[in-house]
């Protein structure tokens, strides 16, 4: 029996494209544990599993809509 649920693995450019941010801010959010990456080959190459940055943005956006926007009054 053959297992399908293996989502995409996406490289720091597929991720900063998404993420509309640059390929050195995917790298730091990497490092710094925002975003969750795994090392492949000799070289140590980024890829990212493709749930986990679909998992980051629902956070996100979750957490923009939680905070209401303070309108100044005059």
């Amino acid at each position: 029996m053959v297992n399908n649920d293996i989502s995409p693995m996406l490289t720091t450019s597929d991720v900063a494209r998404l993420l509309s941010v640059h390929i050195n801010t995917v790298r730091r959010w990497s490092n710094q544990g925002i975003l969750k990456t795994y090392r492949i080959g000799s070289r140590g190459d980024r890829r990212f599993d493709q749930k986990d940055i679909e998992q980051y943005l629902y956070e996100k956006v979750r957490v923009e809509q939680a905070v209401e926007p303070v309108i100044p009054t005059t």
